[in-house]
C-alpha cells in the first residue's frame, strides 16, 4: 500500500499572503520610481557653479579671465548662459606678482555682472529704438497725429510698416514701406496730407 503525502493549507491565508507580497513589490517600486524622479530633477534643475582663479560660472553668467592680445596684461570676458560671444570685454586687474592676474572672487565676480547687465540693458534700448521710430505732427484740425516706423528685421525677409494715430490712439493710417525708410516730420506731413496713402 502506497503512502500519499498530504499538504494541509489554509486557502484564505495564500490569499492573504500573496496580496500583501503584491502590495510590497508595488511599494518598492514606487519608492524606486521617486527616487530616480528626484535624481532627475536635481541634475536638471542644479544650476553647475564655478568657482576657480581665472573661472567664474553662476547667476546665468560665465566669467573668464583671458590673456589680453593687445599687450601683456589680462582681460576678462563675461558670456551669458546659451550665448556663444561675450557680451562684455574689459581689461583685468594684474596680481601681486605682477605677471598672473587677480583670481576672481565673490565680489568682483557680482560687480562683473551688473555691468554686463547694463551693458544688455543699454543694448536692448537702443536696438528697440532703431527698430522703433516715432514723430508728431499737427493735422489739419489742429490735433497732434503720431506716426509710427516698426522695423521687424527678420534676416530672410525684414520688413517695415508706418501707421499713424490721433490723440485717443485711434489707428488713422498704415502702409508698408522699405526697411531703409527714413522717417523724419516733413516725411509724415506728407505721408498725412496726401491721405496715408503710399509714402513717398
Amino acid at each position: 500500500m502506497t503512502d500519499k503525502l498530504s499538504i494541509d493549507a489554509d486557502p484564505s491565508k495564500i490569499a492573504t499572503d500573496a496580496t500583501a507580497d503584491a502590495a510590497t513589490d508595488a511599494a518598492t517600486d514606487a519608492a524606486a520610481e521617486t527616487d530616480t524622479d528626484t535624481d532627475t530633477d536635481l541634475e536638471t534643475n542644479e544650476p553647475v557653479k564655478t568657482m576657480e582663479p581665472r573661472l567664474w560660472r553662476d547667476d546665468g553668467w560665465t566669467a573668464r579671465v583671458i590673456k589680453n592680445e593687445d599687450d601683456d596684461g589680462w582681460a576678462v570676458e563675461m558670456t551669458l548662459d546659451g550665448e556663444s560671444e561675450p557680451s562684455l570685454v574689459g581689461p583685468w586687474t594684474m596680481g601681486r606678482d605682477k605677471k598672473n592676474p587677480k583670481p576672481l572672487d565673490p565680489p568682483a565676480f557680482f560687480t562683473l555682472v551688473k555691468t554686463a547687465n547694463e551693458v544688455l540693458r543699454r543694448h536692448e534700448q537702443q536696438l528697440h529704438a532703431m527698430l522703433h521710430k516715432s514723430v508728431k505732427v499737427r493735422g489739419e484740425d489742429g490735433g497732434s497725429i503720431t506716426v509710427k516706423l516698426d522695423i521687424d528685421p527678420n534676416e530672410d525677409n525684414p520688413t517695415a510698416v508706418l501707421s499713424a494715430y490721433d490723440v485717443l490712439g485711434e489707428e488713422l493710417g498704415r502702409a508698408s514701406v522699405a526697411p531703409s525708410y527714413k522717417l523724419n516730420v516733413e516725411r509724415a506731413g506728407k505721408w498725412i496730407a496726401g491721405g496715408f496713402g503710399k509714402p513717398e
